[in-house]
């Protein structure tokens, strides 16, 4: 049986109505499932062996890994160019005054490479007639964007609620199982794993009379809008996601997500409702006004923008159509009103050809090109999206991982690659290049859609893959570079036994000096690279606190070790007192101890009372210092 939304309606329907298993799709997840565990089982050991225990590779994660290391190289190389604007603040017969860029020069583009031939040009114009050239007066729409998808409440999620991934479909897989609502527990969405935007009629067809009663015929097309789903084997037995029943509106469950203190949750459903109805609404109608103006050798150019009907925006609100997901489909002259966001509801005076106009300052401004921007959780998935590499139930997944193996880390909300995640993705791709290769990873799900279709069989497409794959597998286990016992020696010679040159090794936090002399010398320390690549110690200073030994009194500074922070006496090694670092909550169990964070033998962080082993509380969850609203704990 095949249901779609957990509802009494839905899942009395299905069962009324059972279908034939489809073998072709059940051959096809056999065969992706396979394909995954033959790249993560038999490479995962070769990183073990080589790197460091506990890491992971994967057909989609090494490559969604690749594709955060190579961005963070764009931006390394990029080299910055300088150029300049020429902006006019003008002024008509009538207000208000307004802003023009200056678009063309003796007939051409406009390129200011420098400031001195900037002001130059704004100099020669000052004493020019800034006159209306042409006045160009369109109605401009803005279609609505298409139902969800699960890559594209990804990132709608991320970009208008700050959501990660991973929170947006565990809130959708809770809207989706089921909701208490005062005495009935109701599944609020369909079935959020789906790449369709396909709605079944009776979806559509009630949500054009809730448009027609609450908004008004006026914004209401005439017949429904229907969207293509554009991937080639999306699963169109699954409906795009949207609410199971326009009943429950957003204003009626807010007192029940209220009462259970799940306001975020509230806000997902909000955005799948918002997003459902105003799909099925008129487009957003501008009037837009361009004004082409001559001054000298140089044309300005202005542009203003008035929304005159609102449309599918008085559901949904307005947004720049590039950070809209979906909304980036549409033609730009139709989704994008006057070519530049910023500019919408900016007005401009009426102007008429051959009036001229007074010229209030000129703005010449510097400007330096910027490098391509991180991926953050919306533009990660996106990209994947977009190349094919994957499925979007599985992007949520993704991204936890690699974030948990710490492959990439997060920057102000983008993601980083670390010196592991660099360092195992050139690895891989020195000893995988094929498998590796995001086209490679692209075909190989078209591959696995063809078997979906019946074009192709999943045992024939599994030996294609292997056949190659356990060459370049077994030349891997001979020529992989071991990190784990690689030492490259340089020209630092260890201040502790002042015998040895320090060597470079790796370890669970990247690269780091040591002396070879280990164990008769344990000195070791971190380091950086200059600008000439030379090697240069950074010494890890020790930082003082407000604490006092609790063996002799004496001040605490906070040190790093082996198994993260920890305070230790002053006086060592005559006193060898020490303490966790508190994370500010106190032991959930009430022993009077603290939380701490620590770390475990194979690097992983974890939090634990600082009594142990009095207190044996632990958790891989950081906890917080805030009481569970349904039972205070």
């Amino acid at each position: 049986v095949l249901f779609n939304e957990i509802t009494k309606s839905a899942i009395q329907k299905a069962i009324e109505h059972p279908i034939d298993l489809d073998r072709n799709k059940f051959d096809s997840q056999q065969a992706r499932r396979i394909l995954d565990r033959i790249v993560g089982y038999q490479i995962s050991p070769l990183l073990w062996d080589n790197v460091r225990r506990g890491l992971s590779a994967g057909r989609v994660q090494s490559v969604a890994v690749r594709l955060v290391v190579e961005r963070e190289r764009e931006i390394e190389a990029f080299k910055p160019e300088e150029y300049w604007t020429l902006d006019a603040d003008l002024a008509a017969r009538l207000p208000p005054e307004f802003t023009a860029k200056l678009a063309k020069v003796d007939g051409k583009k406009a390129e200011l490479k420098d400031g001195e031939g900037t002001n130059a040009l704004a100099a020669e114009l000052e004493r020019a007639r800034f006159v209306v050239e042409t006045v160009d007066r369109k109605e401009r729409r803005r279609n609505p964007p298409p139902p969800f998808t699960t890559a594209k409440l990804q990132q709608e999620a991320a970009n208008r609620l700050g959501f990660t991934a991973k929170k947006t479909m565990t809130l959708a897989q809770r809207l989706y199982e089921g909701v208490e609502l005062g005495d009935e527990t109701v599944g609020l969405i369909t079935y959020m794993r789906t790449d369709s935007v396909r709605l079944s009629t009776e979806a559509v067809d009630a949500a054009r009379q809730y448009i027609g009663e609450r908004y008004g015929k006026d914004h209401l097309p005439e017949a429904p809008n229907v969207f293509k789903t554009k991937a080639k084997a999306a699963q169109e037995a699954h409906e795009a996601v949207r609410p199971t029943n326009l009943e429950w509106t957003p204003e009626r469950v807010a007192p029940f997500f209220e009462q259970m203190g799940e306001r975020d949750m509230y806000r997902l459903y909000e955005l799948v409702w918002n997003r459902f109805v105003a799909c099925q609404m008129v487009p957003a109608v501008y009037d837009q006004t361009t004004a082409d103006i001559a001054a000298g050798r140089a044309t300005f150019r202005a542009t203003g923008s008035i929304l005159k009907f609102p449309g599918y925006l008085a559901v949904y609100g307005a947004k720049p159509p590039e950070e809209e997901a979906g909304a980036e489909d549409e033609k730009k002259d139709e989704a994008e009103p006057n070519g530049d966001a910023k500019n919408v509801e900016r007005q401009l005076p009426p102007l008429e050809p051959g009036e001229e106009l007074r010229l209030l300052k000129l703005h010449p401004e510097q400007h330096f090109t910027q490098p391509p921007p991180r991926y953050n959780e919306s533009s990660l998935v996106k990209e994947l999206e977009q190349r094919g590499i994957g499925r979007p139930s599985t992007y949520a997944a993704i991204l936890e991982t690699i974030q948990e193996k710490t492959y990439v880390e997060k920057v102000e909300k983008s993601f980083k690659p670390t010196h592991l995640g660099i360092l195992v993705t050139d690895e891989l791709v020195r000893a995988f290049p094929r498998e590796m290769d995001v086209a490679f990873t692209a075909g190989m799900e078209e591959k696995l859609d063809e078997i979906e279709e019946g074009n192709a069989r999943w045992q024939a497409v599994l030996r294609d893959f292997y056949d190659a794959f356990k060459v370049d597998l077994a030349s891997a286990k001979k020529n992989m570079r071991n990190v784990k016992k690689q030492e490259i020696e340089t020209d630092l010679v260890c201040e502790k036994c002042g015998e040895r040159k320090m060597v470079i090794k790796w370890g669970r936090n990247g690269e780091f000096l040591a002396c070879p002399g280990y164990p008769d010398c344990r000195n070791t320390m971190n380091f950086r690279r200059d600008e000439d690549g030379k090697i240069v110690p950074v010494k890890e200073e020790d930082v003082p606190v407000d604490e006092k030994c609790p063996e002799c009194g004496a001040a605490m500074v906070m040190k790093r070790g082996r198994f993260g922070r920890f305070l230790a006496c002053t006086r060592y090694p005559d006193c060898k007192g020490t303490k966790p670092v508190s994370i500010g909550v106190t032991c959930p169990k009430g022993c009077g101890g603290y939380v701490s964070e620590k770390r475990s033998r194979r690097g992983r962080t974890f939090y634990g009372c600082s009594s142990y082993p009095k207190c044996d509380f632990v958790s891989w969850d950081r906890p917080r210092n805030e009481a569970c609203p349904k039972c205070g704990s």
